[in-house]
C-alpha cells in the first residue's frame, strides 16, 4: 500500500475482486504503466515496459534490500507474502535472471486480473499461490529462501494475525543463516504501531534495521517504514546510501538509533496483536 496520490486518468478498467474494486489507472507518464487501485487505496504501480522501474517510495526501499540480498546477479530464492500487481517480482526478476519466486496472495480473482491485464514474462520463474500469508508460510519448507518479504493489505490495513512474534517466528524459519526479512509497515504519529513491529522483529531476529522519510520517523505524515531483520547484521551502510539517493530520501536507524526509536514498546504476540491504524482521511 503506498502513501501517495497521484494525477488520474480515466480508468482502462475497473472490476470487482473478492476483496472489493479493483481500478486499473494509465500512467500520463509512461506508456505502458499502470498505477492498480483497490477501492480507490493505490496498492501497486507496474511499468510493462520497464520492470526496474519502482514508482512507489516504499517499493523503492524494498527494491535495495532485494538488491542487496546477494551479490549483484546472482539468483534470489525470494517469498513474497502479498501480491497485488507483482511489482517487486517483476523487479527481481529482470534484475536477477533465474531467481526462484512464490507470491502468496489472498485474492484469486485479482492474481487472475492481474495476469490478464499486466502480464509476466514466460521466461520469469514466479509461481504465484493463493492463500492466506500466514498459512501458507507455515507449510513452506525450512532454510529455503534469501529473501521474505511481508507487504500483505487488508485494504489500508495490515492484518493482525501478520504482526506478531509468532508471524515472524514462522517467516524466520524458512529463511536462510544469511537471509533477509522485509516488512512494510504503515503509520503515523505517534508511531506506536512501528516500535512495536520493530521491538517484534528484533524479538526473533538479531540484526534489525529500519528505512524511512524523516518526517515519517519524526511523526509529521503518514507514511511507510521498512523493517529488514536478519541473523546477520543487514547491509546497513549500503542501505544507508541508497536511501539517501532517493527522489524522497530517507534515513536507516540501526543499533542505539534503533533502540531509541523503539523506545521500550513491547513486542507484539497472537494474543496481543492488532491490524495496523487506519490512515487519515484524504490521504489518498
Amino acid at each position: 500500500m503506498a502513501h501517495r496520490q497521484r494525477t488520474r486518468r480515466s480508468a482502462v478498467q475497473r472490476e470487482e475482486v473478492d476483496s472489493g474494486t479493483v481500478e486499473l489507472l494509465a500512467d500520463p507518464d509512461r506508456s505502458r504503466a499502470w498505477t492498480l487501485l483497490l477501492d480507490g487505496i493505490p496498492q501497486s504501480h507496474v511499468d510493462l515496459d520497464d520492470p526496474c522501474y519502482l514508482d512507489f517510495e516504499y517499493v523503492r526501499r524494498l527494491g535495495h534490500v532485494a538488491d542487496l540480498a546477494a551479490p549483484p546477479g546472482k539468483p534470489l530464492q525470494a517469498l513474497h507474502l502479498g501480491g497485488g500487481g507483482l511489482t517487486l517480482p517483476r523487479y527481481i526478476a529482470s534484475t536477477r535472471p533465474r531467481s526462484t519466486q512464490q507470491v502468496v496472495e489472498l485474492d484469486a480473482a485479482l492474481v487472475a486480473l492481474v495476469r490478464r491485464t499486466l502480464p509476466l514474462e514466460r521466461t520469469w520463474r514466479i509461481r504465484i499461490r493463493t492463500g492466506d500469508a500466514r498459512e501458507v508460510l507455515s507449510r513452506a519448507p525450512e532454510d529455503a529462501f534469501d529473501l521474505v518479504i511481508s507487504d500483505a493489505y487488508a485494504g489500508s490495513r495490515t492484518p493482525a494475525h501478520l504482526t506478531s512474534v509468532e508471524f515472524v517466528s514462522s517467516a524466520a524459519r524458512v529463511l536462510r543463516s544469511d537471509g533477509l526479512f522485509a516488512a512494510n509497515v504503515a503509520d503515523g504519529a505517534p508511531l506506536a504501531f512501528a516500535r512495536a513491529q520493530a521491538a517484534t522483529l528484533r524479538a526473533v531476529l538479531p540484526e534489525v534495521c529500519l528505512i524511512a522519510d524523516p518526517g515519517v520517523l519524526r511523526g509529521r505524515r503518514f507514511g511507510n517504514l521498512i523493517l529488514v531483520g536478519g541473523r546477520v547484521e543487514p547491509p546497513v551502510a549500503a542501505l544507508t546510501r541508497m536511501a539517501a539517493a532517493d527522489p524522497f530520501p530517507g534515513r536507516v536507524l540501526y543499533g542505539s538509533e534503533l533502540t531509541k526509536f523503539i523506545a521500550g514498546a513491547a513486542p507484539v504476540t497472537d494474543a496481543t496483536a492488532r491490524p495496523s491504524p487506519n490512515p487519515p482521511s484524504g490521504i489518498f
